[in-house]
């Protein structure tokens, strides 16, 4: 074909409403050399969706903020590319059955606060209200989203479309990509009607999109984590009694979603769509006598609703009216599912100039802030928001088949489960196991996954409930507190342990590298034999990561960084290495042991011969237990102690020997609550992209007067200059019976001044602590707020820019 492209700045593969919706913010920014190729017809990828739903409330805070950009873009998008839409905002009702239910709601809708959004809680009455044909005996309220809403996916993505070819951008409809190859710095996109040589390549291939990611891993890719679900869902015929309330009000019914039960009810022209996300749901094409087809365009599942009869009746008893009309139609068809249930939206790990913007489960509700975030990324390198939740790389190598359908289907089956902060989900467990596992088990470990990394969250001791049903709560209290506190107190007055596998580990070296690092990082280089923490920002001087430096050499180093940041950091790092500088991963050859307290010198001087006199912040090489080590004197717990890192095959033998000597073991939970008490911040919670460096008190950690530059320099200079308009503060909170969570609204004077970025009951001091963010002229020591708590507001009080234990550090550097 005379106008097919042979060169563009950007290809998308594949379509639906998320890729158009790439393609036209592309477009937007100015890069209009774009191309979109669709493997058939340009359709939405869930067009056999009668509409797609679209919420704005999400238990993730990127999740929210793409929703929320979405529905303010599709108010306009009609008028702004001038083709026509059926989008109607009808709200949402989203029912409660019980007090955790009700007081999840107060955290969407303080949230919601937070972001403008006007979300309501309902009581029963004021629920029938909103929605007259609805049973309301049995619940406790509601949450109203009066921005929710259906819209035509078709449609939209046409839109979304015409807007991105009024502005130059591309769009080739029937043009599969059949491969791709990396030439001469380039990436080359083949299909069937020519080669089109690109910079970037964007994999927005929906439920196709693991195929499409093998072609990738020649260039240093991995199989995308995704699955495929069948979702099914009924549609009713006609019921006089809609026909007659939509011609009176002039509207639809409000979407309703009874969450507790798991399904959604909507107004589809004058019937009811009722989609259920059962517990007993099915995963397509994951065994051998059900092959995924080269194409499933515009198809669909054979009916299966044996599954759906529980939600069916119940959703009749909840909508008696749901009952009177017979069923038109069963539609059942695929769904992508990432093991968390979010999207796949960013970098492709580990590959060159290439994106993802697929496995989205709800690409029409999210497709408009999608478009916006893989802009941002491929133009600006950085996006407005932190979208760690849904970045391609907070997955890494252990999510194989097995893992992505157990999660995949966990997911659809709780698809409106709380996320409690005790509970651990149980499916696609053990897929990474410390050397001392089975001991940390046989101890009372209670697991928890990091990155697939199995560690202990606390210690059960006989009698205690370790049921999955207890811990359904979002309070503090349950069998775990008490543990906890004994925990918490062993490191105050003794002497524990905590295995931490799965440390993200690098080492760097070869001439340069200490120069290299200096023009990455904001501060300085610790010396030989020392150690330090350092900040990567981005280019606004907002923070990118947090690494620990430990320097063996003049150019020898080796980066420690926490385990979900093993594939986001190796980016960081591995982006314009120069040669000659060699960066290897040593993340699955090594294992830690934090041991730590006031009598951790008494038990290494039985166990090492390490020069325990070494001050703060060294390391070592050293034998504990009669095994090769290296320790390093540091503790995230704000004792006494030292990091003990050392090969897999001997950590058995240093465990026991540490456990032998009387260090009592405790876990992650603890862990939290005395990190909160020293005012150590943890990465993608009160350390993101959300913050600048300075905004996050980290000043001392930045060195504007060095001779290198640095990502960001320029920015923190001008912000220094002119103040920040938000500060990192440490709040103590008269909280009751739950602790601040993360992203919770702060008030002051019946204003929003911020928002807490973590939480927990600080058990040495015997207070609730927040770490947050607060506007800057109230963040001075001794300023009062309010930090609303699952809707209660609690008070709170600014504390000065020190830990709340052991403010001189005079326990650290005993």
């Amino acid at each position: 074909m005379s106008d097919f492209p042979t060169t563009a700045r950007v290809v998308i593969i594949g379509g639906g409403a998320v890729g158009a919706s790439s393609l036209y913010h592309l477009a937007k920014a100015g890069w209009t050399d774009c191309v979109l190729l669709e493997k058939n017809e340009l359709t939405a990828g869930s067009t056999w969706h009668a509409a797609g739903n679209i919420p704005t409330f999400s238990n993730s805070w990127s999740i929210m903020n793409l929703q929320r950009y979405s529905t303010e873009l599709y108010r306009r998008l009609a008028d702004e590319v001038d083709y026509p839409m059926n989008y109607h905002v009808t709200g949402s009702i989203r029912l409660a059955h019980t007090k955790e239910r009700m007081q999840e709601f107060e955290r969407a809708a303080s949230m919601g606060r937070y972001q403008g959004m006007a979300i309501e809680i309902l009581d029963p009455a004021e629920t029938q209200n909103r929605y007259p044909f609805l049973e309301t005996h049995d619940i406790l309220g509601a949450l109203y989203d009066p921005y929710d809403g259906d819209i035509d996916p078709a449609q939209l993505t046409q839109a979304l479309a015409k807007g991105a070819r009024d502005l130059g951008a591309q769009i080739h409809r029937f043009t599969p990509a059949t491969g791709v190859r990396r030439e001469n710095g380039e990436w080359v996109v083949e299909t069937e009607k020519g080669e089109i040589r690109c910079e970037v390549v964007v994999n927005a291939a929906g439920y196709y999109a693991q195929r499409v990611g093998e072609w990738f891993k020649p260039y240093g890719g991995r199989t995308v984590p995704m699955m495929v679900m069948s979702h099914q869902y009924l549609l009713s015929e006609e019921i006089p009694e809609i026909v007659a309330w939509s011609k009176e009000n002039g509207r639809k019914l409000p979407l309703l979603r009874d969450v507790d039960v798991s399904y959604y009810l909507r107004q589809e022209k004058n019937g009811f769509n009722l989609g259920p996300y059962e517990r007993n749901c099915k995963a397509h094409w994951v065994t051998p006598d059900d092959p995924m087809p080269d194409d499933f365009s515009f198809q669909l599942y054979p009916d299966d609703l044996d599954r759906l009869e529980h939600y069916i009746e119940d959703a009749m008893e909840r909508v008696p009216l749901l009952g009177t009309a017979g069923v038109s139609r069963v539609i059942n068809g695929p769904i992508p599912y990432a093991p968390d249930g979010l999207p796949l939206l960013g970098p492709m790990p580990g590959v060159s100039n290439a994106f993802e913007a697929c496995v989205f489960t709800f690409g029409i509700a999210q497709a408009g802030g999608a478009g916006k975030i893989l802009a941002e990324w491929i133009t600006q390198g950085h996006t407005e928001w932190d979208m760690w939740s849904v970045d391609p790389r907070r997955y890494t190598d252990y999510t194989d088949e097995d893992y992505c359908i157990q999660k995949g289907m966990e997911v659809y089956g709780h698809e409106y489960a709380m996320h409690f902060p005790w509970h651990e989900w149980p499916a696609g467990r053990d897929k990474k196991l410390s050397p001392v596992d089975a001991k940390v088990r046989e101890l009372g470990g209670q697991m928890g996954a990091y990155n697939g990394w199995e560690r202990a969250n606390w210690f059960a001791k006989d009698g205690d409930d370790t049921s999955e049903e207890a811990t359904h709560t979002w309070g503090r209290t349950g069998p775990w507190e008490s543990r906890i506190r004994e925990e918490c107190e062993a490191v105050r007055d003794g002497v524990g342990v905590l295995d931490l596998p799965g440390f993200s580990r690098f080492n760097l070296s070869g001439d340069g590298a200490a120069e290299w690092l200096q023009g990455r990082i904001a501060g300085g280089l610790p010396k030989v034999g020392r150690m330090n923490l350092s900040y990567f920002p981005d280019a606004r001087g907002r923070i990118l990561t947090e690494m620990s430096l430990m320097r063996h050499g003049e150019d020898f180093f080796t980066l420690i960084t926490a385990a979900a940041a093993q594939w986001h950091d190796r980016d960081i790092l591995l982006k314009d290495l120069p040669e000659g500088l060699t960066l290897t991963d040593h993340t699955t050859e090594y294992s830690t042991l934090i041991v730590t307290g006031p009598k951790s010198r008494e038990l290494f001087a039985r166990l090492s011969d390490a020069d325990l006199t070494l001050p703060w912040l060294s390391h070592q090489p050293a034998e504990v237990a009669g095994q090769n080590a290296a320790l390093a004197r540091v503790s995230f717990a704000g004792e006494l102690g030292w990091e003990i890192h050392a090969a897999n095959a001997v950590m058995p033998a240093i465990y026991d020997a540490v456990l032998a000597a009387g260090a009592k073991p405790f876990g992650m939970f603890a862990l939290n609550s005395l990190r909160i008490e020293k005012g150590y911040r943890a990465w993608k919670g009160d350390l993101s992209t959300d913050y600048s460096l300075l905004e996050g008190g980290l000043d001392r950690f930045v060195k504007l007067d060095k001779p290198q530059d640095f990502p960001g320099k320029v920015a923190l200079q001008n912000e220094k200059q002119q103040g920040v308009k938000k500060r990192f503060v440490t709040l103590t909170v008269e909280a009751g019976d739950t602790d601040a969570p993360y992203m919770t609204t702060i008030w002051a004077d019946g204003e929003i001044v911020g928002e807490t970025t973590s939480g927990a009951w600080g058990y040495r001091i015997n207070k609730s602590v927040a770490l947050g963010m607060l506007r800057a002229d109230l963040a001075t020591p001794g300023t009062t707020v309010e930090v609303e708590i699952y809707g209660e507001r609690f008070r709170a009080t600014v504390q000065e820019d020190q830990p709340l234990w052991d403010p001189a550090n005079e326990r650290i550097r005993a």
